[in-house]
């Protein structure tokens, strides 16, 4: 087991380990324990009632966070023509089409956070699946990032857009801001995602869907929600 630091000990001491929290009592607890000398991040963990082995049972999606990530995203765009004017004119950080598709399998140039691509590109784009695939930017026409409204996509991504999906442990893993954010910008930001997971719920799913969630810090431990909290919290 790695060792604790002193700072995450005297976090560890603040937190009732038996104890389900409301979402609230959570946040409020984890933004009163001693921080990092950076600013973390601040991530759920929702263990799912659902076998990810099995495709009808997958559980994917995305949510636009209502008061952001906290963080500054690039945002890569492949397009021509009218659309490439057009997620220039959205704030897109890097548009272009062959020629990024070089840079990135020479160079190895991984200088963005998203990649959003018009459906015309993608037999440019799968050529990079392997680069691509595995850290999780491979656009997807069902998460919004296959579109011909890349004006639309472009402007998502920099509101604070976030993906999620279910991993081989049925656990979701999802970022709900930073732990400098106001206490009513958290609430928000978990309350879009829980809605957005409950909206993901698949058919084949039996028994109860949300079985667990923990919310903790990028350094600090974790805190045990009751799930009806989290649930049943509204959007601000």
């Amino acid at each position: 087991m790695a060792k604790r630091s002193n700072r995450y000990k005297q976090a560890a001491e603040q937190i009732d380990r038996s104890k389900l929290y409301s979402v609230a009592d959570a946040l409020g607890v984890m933004k009163e324990t001693p921080g990092a000398k950076f600013d973390e991040s601040v991530e759920l963990a929702i263990n799912l009632g659902v076998d990810p082995k099995h495709a009808d049972q997958m559980v994917r999606g995305a949510v636009v966070l209502p008061h952001g990530t906290g963080g500054d995203v690039r945002v890569l765009v492949f397009a021509k023509g009218d659309k490439e004017k057009e997620a220039r004119d959205a704030g897109a950080d890097h548009v272009g089409a062959e020629d990024l598709a070089a840079k990135i399998q020479k160079e190895n140039w991984l200088e963005f956070d998203r990649v959003i691509a018009t459906p015309d590109m993608m037999g440019v784009v799968g050529r990079l699946g392997k680069v691509l695939g595995p850290r999780g930017l491979m656009p997807n026409p069902k998460l919004g990032t296959v579109t011909q409204d890349v004006a639309r996509a472009v402007s998502e991504q920099k509101a604070g857009k976030v993906e999620f999906r279910v991993d081989k442990n049925g656990i979701v893993h999802c970022a709900v801001g930073k732990k400098s954010f106001e206490l009513s910008a958290l609430l928000g930001n978990t309350a879009a995602v829980m809605e957005a997971i409950k909206k993901a719920k698949p058919s084949a799913s039996k028994g109860i869907y949300v079985r667990k969630v923990v919310i903790s810090s990028t350094m600090g431990p974790g805190l045990r929600i009751d799930p009806n909290s989290a649930l049943t919290l509204d959007a601000a």
